[in-house]
């Protein structure tokens, strides 16, 4: 089935061998980048150019021209090479022009090697670019997909190859212009080739054939007979031609692959499934921001139809009216249709590698309503991530993505207390947090009282988690609560012993604990500085800190706001960690000296918000906390097994 994809959208693909057919409307070079599974190049071997047209799976014509096919065997890459992207640079010398915007724009076209169109990608919107990654074929899951990608590069094609982490770009770059330069693409075509034909048209000149996976010999014996025009063409490498004819394939499927988790790359499960979860969040991004496009491409059409329709003012009443109208509706009406049936296909998707990832997670990424956790045992390392909530879009209600983030953690975090931002902020993202709120708490938004005891509920839950991960003795929490209004929340933490000291209170606590915990910082950093670690005093506590503040800003000055300040920024790196549950207009009072720690913390919510904006594609993604079911003991369940292990572990 063919189809038309808008950028950022995917289309699976139902076989492995395919050529690229690339249109312009100029002379550009074609050529293809080989990446492992964050799109990074291994070295210059990982680029088919006109210089080097040939690398295993890959062939790309050797000269600029308007027109190129692109052959591509994907059964042949290696298994480090997970995405094919497909590049298009103007060439110097070749009376290319200045930009991609200055002609007709490029399309690209993936077809199978009969002819049969997969997908197609015009790309739009380019202007002074000379270079552009055109499309990628990346594989998901064991399949292959093609996107649509259209990013173009003002600088050029060494840019293009710099962001994709080749060290050698500029070099690189300036040896494809030489290549280019030099004609290589006018060595005297083989019989061969000259013979192979698609219909009654001849093949252009730099038509490409696959390149063989398994010998680089892929000249043709002298008594190769070339197909008959018109026929059908023979791709089969000519030194394996007396062998047995390989039976008929079956038809291809249209239910994608059964999802497997861990089917990411990385040295153990953990890391593959930590992969998995950020790249079901990179698909969902991507869909989504398709879809959005589509619908903002088809009512931007709708406008122009009707305009167009009844720019002439004799022409806007009577039938031909209600005719235009009617007619401009239903290719909109179609066309977000054909978006939402795409959406749907991936969401789908989506949901059944959700179904299959989510029970596979170990306890460091899943809900704490998950079965591992009542088989829980104090692990003997610390992981290499932690599940901090769900993230969603209001396309989609019913599937989340975990919230994971690195271990150690590079960033506190700030638990806001204060009123809801979907409580009175105006847009759309807020007023879907308004309704998700309301469906998943209570008949409306919760009041002031509420959201502090959620916000509280949501520290602790995140203390325990991040107690729970760590080998036992080797995290420790401490808790400022000036006002003494947490002890009822705390009380996970407190009867279990995970909270070693009862929190501090009042002013004079919060200095207290403020001052040893930078002395730590300061000591502990001189002591990494100097390669003395076992210089440092015995009444330093080595283990990594968490240091929940709640109630802020009540019992602290000017110099305890500077010192937070100072943790902040310094903990992080020796291991001290800050959690700031408070309500970010109360503290507004501060003004400049909070705002430094304000950007320096990743702001959570205790409900649902669509608060966190991706850089990306720009989603503004609604979080939901991970929290302990209603009513459940498991916290206090695994806590207490921590607590157990701990005298175990200092013996």
């Amino acid at each position: 089935m063919t189809a038309e994809l808008v950028r950022g959208q995917n289309h699976p693909l139902d076989r492995t061998r395919v050529e690229i057919r690339i249109s312009a409307g100029g002379p550009v070079m074609a050529g293809v980048t080989l990446g492992d599974d964050q799109g990074r190049l291994s070295g210059t071997e990982a680029v088919a150019h006109p210089g080097a047209p040939r690398r295993t799976g890959i062939e790309v014509p050797r000269q600029a021209a308007s027109e190129h096919r692109v052959a591509v065997d994907l059964d042949a890459l290696a298994e480090s090479v997970h995405r094919v992207s497909v590049l298009l640079a103007l060439a110097t010398g070749t009376g290319s022009l200045t930009g991609f915007g200055a002609a007709a724009a490029p399309r690209v076209a993936v077809t199978g090697l009969d002819g049969t169109q997969l997908a197609g990608y015009t790309i739009t919107g380019l202007g002074a670019e000379t270079a552009v990654v055109a499309v990628e074929l990346y594989r998901r899951q064991g399949a292959w997909k093609v996107r649509a990608v259209g990013q173009g590069y003002a600088d050029g094609l060494a840019a293009m190859l710099r962001d994709q982490g080749l060290a050698q770009a500029a070099e690189l770059a300036a040896e494809i212009e030489e290549a280019v330069s030099l004609g290589q693409a006018r060595a005297v075509q083989s019989p061969v080739a000259a013979g192979r034909a698609e219909g009654p048209a001849t093949a252009p000149a730099d038509a490409a054939a696959p390149a063989d996976s398994h010998t680089p010999d892929t000249a043709a014996p002298a008594d190769t007979a070339a197909p008959a025009a018109g026929g059908p063409i023979d791709y089969r490498h000519p030194k394996r031609r007396t062998a047995k004819a390989p039976a008929p394939a079956a038809a291809p499927s249209d239910a994608p692959p059964a999802p497997v988790a861990g089917d990411a790359a990385g040295w153990s499960m953990e890391e593959r499934l930590y992969n998995q979860v950020w790249g079901m969040f990179e698909d969902l991004a991507r869909s989504v921001a398709a879809y959005r496009s589509a619908c903002d491409f088809a009512e931007s059409r709708l406008e122009q139809e009707l305009d167009k329709a009844l720019a002439d003012p004799r022409d806007r009443l009577g039938t031909a009216a209600d005719v235009a109208r009617a007619t401009a509706r239903d290719k909109h009406a179609a066309l977000i249709t054909q978006a939402r049936a795409a959406l749907d296909r991936d969401l789908a998707q989506l949901a059944a590698e959700s179904e299959v990832v989510e029970p596979a997670l170990p306890p460091a990424f899943a809900r704490w309503s998950a079965p591992v956790w009542q088989g829980y045992h104090v692990p003997l390392e610390p992981p290499m991530g932690l599940r901090l909530g769900d993230l969603h879009l209001p396309e989609v209600l019913d599937l989340r993505i975990p919230m994971l983030v690195r271990l150690p953690l590079e960033r506190g975090l700030w638990i806001d207390s204060g009123p809801a931002g979907y409580a009175h902020g105006p847009g759309p993202e807020r007023e879907f947090g308004r309704r998700e709120l309301g469906s998943a708490l209570t008949d409306g938004p919760p009041d002031e009282a509420e959201v502090r005891r959620l916000a509280l509920d949501t520290a602790v839950a995140v203390a325990a988690r991040l107690l729970a991960v760590h080998p036992a003795g080797t995290f420790a929490v401490q808790v400022v609560d000036p006002g003494g209004t947490a002890v009822s929340a705390l009380a996970p933490l407190l009867e279990t012993g995970a909270l070693r000291e009862p929190p501090a209170a009042g002013a004079q606590g919060v200095t207290q604990v403020l001052e040893a915990l930078t002395r730590r910082v300061d000591l502990v950093q001189m002591a990494v500085r100097n390669r003395a670690a076992d210089s440092l005093p015995p009444d330093i506590d080595t283990a990594e800190q968490l240091l929940i503040v709640h109630d802020f800003p009540h019992g602290f000055d000017d110099r305890a706001v500077t010192r937070l300040r100072y943790l902040a920024d310094e903990g992080p790196a020796v291991g001290v960690h800050l959690l700031m549950v408070a309500d970010r207009a109360q503290a507004q009072e501060y003004g400049p000296v909070l705002d430094p720690l304000w950007r320096s913390l990743l702001r959570i919510t205790p409900v649902p918000d669509a608060h966190l904006a991706d850089p990306w594609v720009g989603h503004a993604w609604t979080y939901e906390p991970s929290l302990a079911p209603q009513g459940s003991r498991v916290l206090r369940e695994v806590l207490g097994r921590l607590a157990q292990a701990r005298p175990a572990h200092r013996h």
